[in-house]
């Protein structure tokens, strides 16, 4: 990664801190909406939402206060659009090809298959829950959101650990198996996809040139098929499987 200006050096002791305060900050957040409102997709819909913004703000504060922002979160316009929104293309084909390509393999290590009947139930409510599910969580909290998150600040600040630091691929590695575990609550099936994805999205990060507009648009375009795919099966419109 390129370097324009000194950034604070990161021991163990700073970056568990910095992750614990993330994740509380992240948990903590989750919590209201569903206690207003409830197991609903309004309920849900906030939750996600309202936690991935104070993931990223505490994110936010370590990465300015450690004077790595403009490398982690680097939003910058890429050198060439084109070769962007063609790596977004690309990387988008392949994922939605291992979504669908992953169930025999996941059958054949005895693991659940991924598991989002759940979400599914909420965006297939009416068109409205369709439109803000798209816009709020697709675009927004797993697009933006977790990119800035995961390859922003997670991989960020793995690369400067000590042990870590020059090993790129053990840090891409390592913030894939984080972020495959909390997709837990699709079955391990989900975790064993989900980390396959982050590898691929760690390993676009370098083809990017440390950009993350590609993988904001692939991540967001990704999620905005499935659901979409998703409410047509539900309204009889296609048939899935």
């Amino acid at each position: 990664m390129n370097e324009t200006n000194p950034v604070r050096p990161l021991g163990w002791g700073r970056f568990l801190l910095q992750f614990l305060t993330v994740l509380i900050a992240y948990f903590v957040a989750s919590v209201p909406a569903v206690l207003l409102l409830g197991v609903t997709a309004w309920g849900y819909l906030l939750s996600v939402m309202g936690s991935m913004a104070a993931a990223l703000l505490v994110a936010w504060l370590w990465l300015r206060r450690d004077g790595a922002l403009a490398q982690a979160w680097n939003l910058a316009r890429p050198d060439s659009w084109p070769r962007a929104l063609a790596i977004a293309s690309g990387a988008t084909l392949v994922i939605v090809f291992i979504f669908t390509a992953s169930g025999p393999v996941i059958d054949a290590l005895g693991l659940d298959q991924v598991d989002v009947e759940l979400i599914m139930q909420f965006i297939t409510e009416s068109p409205l829950m369709l439109a803000l599910w798209i816009a709020g969580v697709a675009w927004l909290a797993a697009g933006l959101g977790e990119e800035l998150l995961w390859r922003g600040f997670l991989l960020d600040r793995l690369m400067r650990l000590p042990g870590i630091e020059g090993r790129i691929w053990i840090a891409i590695v390592l913030q894939a198996v984080l972020f495959g575990l909390p997709h837990l609550y699709q079955g391990w099936g989900g975790v064993l996809v989900t980390g396959l994805i982050g590898l691929l999205f760690g390993w676009l990060r370098i083809i990017a040139k440390w950009n993350l507009w590609p993988l904001v648009i692939a991540h967001a375009a990704v999620d905005t098929i499935m659901m979409g795919l998703g409410y047509a099966a539900a309204q009889d419109w296609i048939t899935i499987g």
